[in-house]
């Protein structure tokens, strides 16, 4: 059995964890714990509710797979969080693989996972990665020895059935695929900055300018605990 640690935490984006989520729940012999200091309900940042299935006391320390999801002002403020930078950088010491989707990669760069990694994380937020001490890399999905970051959001399926693919082989992998009828065909071509029209890239930097600047804020202040 191999076990599978997803971190949770209030504020966080449902998709960034029900995506990769999905795959490994598919796969045989794993067993997938949804991580955080109690085990009191959770709500995402779209105002879904989900329950722990651990705590940082009840989760195993041997894992293949230890998983943090992104968010914005839930992820800030777990940037800021020791108890739960401490209980990443502990499990990540036994994890085979250390992973984030979105903006998670930030809150493992705080717990100083990814100092001299490559990394990636949402278009809007790459910024903030070498404010933690990791390479920056403009891409969907990264591997730099243990450490697995994913893009935003939808990159999250992407990642899920990479990783499955390595703990299980390409045919299980498929298998979780073609179960999820993952064949995307989007409307519109507008799912990055270099595809989406202009407009719509700066009205959405617009709306994130705060955010951002306060994700810098939170990296700064996590270095210092290195």
């Amino acid at each position: 059995m191999q076990h599978i640690a997803m971190l949770i935490y209030p504020g966080f984006t449902a998709l960034d964890l029900i995506g990769p989520q999905t795959a490994f729940s598919i796969l045989e012999d794993t067993k997938i714990h949804l991580v955080w200091k109690t085990l009191d309900p959770i709500t995402t940042d779209s105002g879904i509710t989900l329950s722990p299935t651990a705590t940082f006391d009840t989760c195993p320390e041997e894992l293949e797979i230890l998983f943090v999801p992104g968010g914005v002002a839930g992820t800030i403020a777990v940037m800021k969080d020791g108890e739960v930078l401490d209980f990443l950088a502990a499990r990540a010491e036994q994890a085979s693989y250390v992973t984030s989707v979105c903006t998670g990669s930030l809150v493992l760069g705080a717990a100083g996972l990814l100092r001299g990694y490559r990394a990636t994380t949402h278009w809007a937020f790459r910024e903030v990665l070498p404010l933690l001490s990791a390479e920056r890399v403009d891409a969907r999905y990264v591997e730099d020895r243990n450490r697995i970051t994913g893009g935003g959001v939808t990159s999250g399926i992407d990642f899920g059935l990479r990783i499955a693919a390595k703990m299980r082989g390409e045919a299980a992998a498929q298998t979780a695929q073609l179960v999820m009828e993952y064949d995307p065909d989007p409307p519109f071509q507008a799912g990055s900055p270099e595809s989406a029209p202009a407009a719509v890239v700066e009205g959405l930097r617009g709306r994130i300018a705060q955010p951002l600047a306060q994700a810098k804020e939170a990296a700064e202040l996590a270095a210092v605990r290195w």
